[in-house]
């Protein structure tokens, strides 16, 4: 049997690389028997029956995976986000840096379309305080060019998986960042304000040496498996604060001497990071329960 790694799945066919080459497989029947799903990623076992077509007999252990989109063993998750068309979220981002981190993939956010902006002060000020949370933030323009070759080392040597609003230029990145890509883009819809779908599978593509996840984008961003008990050690900031609270399993709410509450008082811990913390546990405490 040969090792390889999924690199694209589409309709029961999964295209596996290895050292020979890609091939073509089909997943054992075994894996529907024991509800096993192969997924863009994984690291798998496989039987070829020729130089083109093989069948997937085993899919070693995963150090993670991300449901929608379904990829596996990724290093970290590139958060684009635009400046401008369509307007930069906090709430979105965080969103979305919750669900990566509790997924144990690192986030990077690199922001795009910086070219469109009249005033950067209020993102450059985003941008800051991202970064004193340990976050890397990175500014891109995918028209001027200016910034990609700061991204270039953290692609390097890594499956990455790029991730965001559609609209806010993921694919256009990958097509600079790899010109002989040319993966299909398409304008924001101005009716709708977001961006039209134009990535429709999941697939590993070479960025010089690391492997990037085109994705469809995130079809879902609740916070499935995140108990309200382990939400702030998704919040960098509040983590690092909440050691210093009264009570072991303080939730920053009402509890009294309160670190993370006092850092927010004081301004070390900007109020929209506090609010959106608020909001999601409230999400969490709302979702129904799954029997």
């Amino acid at each position: 049997m040969t090792e390889g790694k999924i690199i694209k799945a589409i309709s029961g066919f999964y295209y596996v690389l290895s050292e020979e080459g890609i091939v073509q497989c089909r997943g054992r029947g075994v894996f529907r028997i024991n509800n096993v799903s192969p997924l863009v990623g994984d690291l798998v076992s496989f039987q070829a029956e020729n130089d083109k077509e093989g069948y997937i007999m085993d899919v070693k252990e995963r150090k993670n995976e991300l449901v929608r989109p379904p990829v596996a063993n990724i290093d970290q998750a590139i958060l684009v986000f635009s400046a401008l068309e369509p307007e930069f979220s906090t709430t979105l981002l965080d969103r979305f840096l919750v669900i990566v981190e509790a997924a144990n993939v690192l986030p990077i956010i690199c922001i795009t379309k910086q070219d469109l902006l009249v005033n950067e002060e209020e993102i450059n000020q985003y941008m800051k305080e991202y970064r004193s949370f340990g976050y890397d933030v990175l500014m891109i323009s995918s028209t001027t060019e200016e910034g990609i070759e700061q991204l270039r080392p953290f692609i390097s040597g890594k499956t990455s998986v790029f991730a965001g609003q559609s609209g806010v230029g993921k694919s256009s990145l990958l097509n600079v960042l790899n010109p002989e890509l040319n993966l299909k883009t398409d304008d924001i819809s101005t009716h709708l304000g977001r961006g039209k779908h134009t990535t429709r599978h999941v697939e590993l593509i070479e960025i010089g040496t690391g492997l990037v996840a085109d994705t469809p984008g995130f079809s879902s961003l609740d916070f499935t498996g995140i108990e309200e008990g382990d939400l702030a050690n998704y919040f960098p900031e509040m983590y690092r604060e909440s050691g210093a609270c009264k009570f072991r399993g303080c939730l920053h709410l009402n509890e009294p001497r309160c670190a993370v509450k006092s850092a927010v008082e004081n301004g070390e811990i900007p109020e929209y990071r506090y609010k959106h913390y608020k909001q999601f546990i409230e999400e969490i405490r709302g979702r129904k329960p799954r029997y």
